[in-house]
């Protein structure tokens, strides 16, 4: 069991290790720009890609990776809140009439090569509703972040211009 004074002294070492994984030369706009798209493609509708698009992302464009996949995994859970909603959208933004595998009877009935079809087709949806979400959401992230970002003392000299 720990005691009080280390407790303290566990919490303020996770602070300085929290600073300085800000100070590591990222500026404000880029750690900004690393969770925004942490978050977005942390609500992408297909349970189990987030992770590894996060990994390549942060791979292809230099970015910092525990902190997109940090944001990942805090949206996880709006991932699988969002993949109804998102279905629904894709549907109404293709103009898509009532799928037959979205009932149970539906499923019950349909042969396996259907079955597959119409789930491709709902995560089709998915993915295109969440796309026109993201880039915009994206955006917005990323400059309400820089802002916040900005004002941490402990990125004041990271600031320089990326």
């Amino acid at each position: 069991m720990m005691s009080k004074s280390s407790v303290s002294i566990h919490i303020a070492s996770m602070k300085q290790s929290a600073a300085d994984w800000l100070r590591q030369g990222i500026s404000p706009r880029r750690l900004a720009l690393t969770l925004a798209l942490g978050f977005a493609i942390g609500c992408f509708p297909v349970v189990g890609i987030p992770t590894a698009l996060c990994a390549l992302l942060a791979l292809a464009l230099r970015l910092n990776l525990p902190a997109i996949q940090a944001a990942n995994y805090l949206v996880m859970p709006l991932q699988l809140v969002l993949i109804v909603p998102f279905v629904r959208l894709g549907g109404w933004l293709l103009a898509s009439g009532p799928n037959r595998v979205t009932n149970a009877g539906g499923l019950l009935h349909a042969s396996p090569i259907n079955v597959l079809f119409g789930l491709g087709g709902l995560a089709g949806h998915a993915m295109l509703a969440w796309l026109v979400l993201a880039v915009p959401a994206v955006a917005l992230m990323t400059f309400t972040l820089t802002v916040l970002l900005r004002r941490l003392p402990a990125l004041a000299t990271a600031d320089s211009g990326d």
